[in-house]
């Protein structure tokens, strides 16, 4: 009984801080004025004039980030994994950006892409550009995007890398060493052996990495205002701006939904052979 007993903590942190509050949203979500179920909450999400945008904007960060996040991680964690001199160094530089929060973040790129922010003063500089470009256009949605996208890649590339890192240490270095014997490259044994025993760890890292990007909220509020917005802030709004918390649960179950969809087609992605087997 040793191990339940060791789980129970967990167990119950979860029932208190997740699970509970999960139930309560739903029943939020689904709860009418009279106490009954209703689906009226959703038609309103549906027809809220931000849906839209919201619902797109936040799907293609998630489509656009996770790609782009997994080849630049996984690309640091072999720099920091590979037998390199300094490479400290590079473990300290690829990690700094983490203890910056998602607003910090935000408000850090929000001062590059400003019209008097780093990016035009050092193009004007250099003479590239005559006049100040302005960057942060509303009726420009994919430079909003594009600017999301690079305080995401920049903020929060280390935490996957920080996976995939563990997950190569964990590796045997014998299997890579009997490839090279055999007359295997860098990139055939890459392929062929490191990332096949990486799978856990990769599955790991895009678990987690999609289900913050669904989440990402500060860092588009930061740079954006109301330029963009995305499921997350729709739902602070409806709550702390509209007080609606039913909408707000309504578009919070939507967000859930949409994370456990994209993490059982991850799981089945990553499925290993013996998983296969056994199903």
């Amino acid at each position: 009984m040793l191990p339940y007993w060791l789980i129970i903590p967990a167990l119950i942190y979860l029932a208190l801080f997740f699970f509970s509050p999960m139930v309560q949203a739903f029943r939020l979500a689904f709860e009418g004025a009279d106490g009954g179920w209703t689906a009226e909450h959703f038609t309103m999400m549906v027809n809220d004039a931000d849906f839209g945008r919201a619902f797109w904007f936040t799907l293609a960060l998630v489509v656009v980030i996770v790609p782009i996040q997994f080849v630049l991680a996984l690309t640091m964690a072999l720099v920091v994994n590979a037998k390199l001199r300094g490479r400290g160094v590079w473990l300290y530089i690829f990690i700094l950006p983490l203890a910056i929060s998602d607003l910090a973040a935000g408000i850090i790129w929000y001062a590059i892409f400003t019209e008097r922010g780093y990016l035009n003063t050092i193009l004007e500089g250099i003479g590239l550009i005559d006049q100040a470009v302005i960057w942060i256009d509303p009726t420009r949605s994919g430079f909003l995007l594009g600017q999301v996208i690079l305080a995401e890649l920049w903020r929060s590339t280390a935490l996957v890398m920080v996976v995939l890192v563990a997950g190569l240490q964990g590796i045997p270095k014998e299997y890579g060493e009997a490839a090279e014997v055999f007359g295997a490259g860098y990139l055939r044994r890459l392929w062929r052996v490191t990332l096949p025993m990486l799978k856990p760890a990769l599955a790991v890292a895009l678990l987690l990495r999609t289900v913050l990007a669904f989440e990402v909220f500060a860092t588009v509020i930061a740079i954006t205002g109301r330029g963009a917005t995305v499921l997350t802030a729709e739902a602070w709004r409806w709550h702390g701006t509209y007080r609606d918390p039913n909408v707000a649960a309504a578009y919070a179950a939507l967000i859930l939904v949409l994370t456990v969809a994209a993490a059982a087609l991850i799981l089945r992605i990553f499925r290993t052979r013996r998983e296969q087997l056994i199903r």
